[in-house]
């Protein structure tokens, strides 16, 4: 395992029980992910893909069946309880998608608590506390209870929790998933502030292109497997290395996953079938109708509101005509 990597996890698979006729399920597929000191790394795909699965088995949450994790190069399934729960403390801090405030102690004190669970005195932890909650537009909220927050507020409160402990690593799972557009560019901008004055290093799992943006890299996730790359420094390794082409009985077809990335991804192909040399030519037929993930910087707010066709002239959030939240698009501009 590489010392000079934050994160680095090799052949990870994982594999849910089940009573049920389908069997088990194959949740994860042999996935390499490297994350660099100060490097945003976001998991993009959609539900069922394996993204949660996969952020609980690289922070210690959950065992995956197999492969190996390592912070700054310490194997994780070789720690005891006692000295993951250490490497943790002193590594990575997480982010949910409800924040998961304790919901009997106001924002001060969940703010504090994780410094509390390290031995430091109440009043030490409760003064950094407040710093950070000062520093994130928090302190007149500091003594409100987590139900007398808004959606937002919470999610800042967690994002302090988060980053008490000065973690070299944040691992977030759908972090503005229940959030409005707003807010949730709110928290994003936060999240890049914090990216690039602290070196603060990110790996976030989302369905959203906006959130994916934000990111160095994205690795592009589907039913357990890496099956394509977007944005800075593109490692073809982080990508399964299987390399056979398979065709079962019903005719379906699964390409090596480096191969599906020079093809673009998954979609719609065009087949010509040359039946003298048995060769197979695909011509993909549906550019435009794939997610896009995008890079960073490549999403703008959009210049015309999609609800009434008002042209906006500033960088407003809410459109003046019909209040609707102004979207992102990919910027057009070479």
């Amino acid at each position: 395992m590489n010392q000079n990597l934050i994160l680095e996890a090799e052949g990870l698979y994982h594999v849910y029980e089940s009573s049920a006729l389908d069997g088990n399920v194959v949740a994860l597929r042999g996935l390499h992910v490297k994350v660099r000191p100060g490097e945003a790394v976001a998991v993009v795909g959609p539900s069922g893909s394996g993204k949660s699965t996969l952020l609980k088995c690289l922070g210690g949450l959950m065992k995956p069946s197999a492969g190996n994790v390592a912070f700054q190069g310490r194997q994780i399934n070789r720690l005891t309880g006692a000295e993951l729960v250490e490497l943790r403390q002193d590594t990575v801090s997480f982010i949910f998608q409800d924040a998961n405030l304790l919901p009997d102690m106001n924002a001060l004190d969940n703010v504090a608590q994780p410094l509390r669970h390290q031995g430091t005195s109440a009043a030490n932890a409760r003064k950094k506390a407040e710093a950070l909650l000062e520093r994130l537009g928090m302190a007149g909220r500091s003594r409100g209870m987590p139900a007398q927050l808004s959606g937002g507020e919470q999610q800042r409160v967690a994002i302090a929790r988060a980053l008490i402990t000065n973690p070299k690593l944040i691992l977030a799972d759908e972090p503005t998933g229940a959030l409005d557009p707003i807010t949730s560019r709110e928290v994003l901008s936060l999240f890049a502030k914090l990216h690039q004055e602290e070196e603060v290093a990110f790996l976030l799992v989302t369905h959203s292109r906006e959130v994916a943006s934000f990111a160095d890299r994205s690795l592009e996730l589907r039913e357990g497997r890496f099956i394509a790359q977007h944005g800075n420094d593109v490692d073809i390794s982080d990508l399964s290395s299987t390399r056979e082409l398979i065709i079962d009985e019903t005719g379906t077809m699964t390409l090596p996953p480096e191969v599906l990335t020079q093809l673009g991804g998954p979609g719609k192909f065009e087949m010509e079938v040359d039946d003298e040399e048995q060769i197979l030519n695909l011509t993909r037929s549906d550019r435009g109708e794939l997610e896009d993930y995008g890079e960073r910087g490549s999403l703008v707010l959009a210049g015309v509101c999609p609800a009434c066709k008002h042209i906006y002239d500033d960088n407003s959030q809410e459109c003046p005509s019909c209040g609707s939240s102004r979207p992102m698009v990919i910027n057009s501009e070479p």
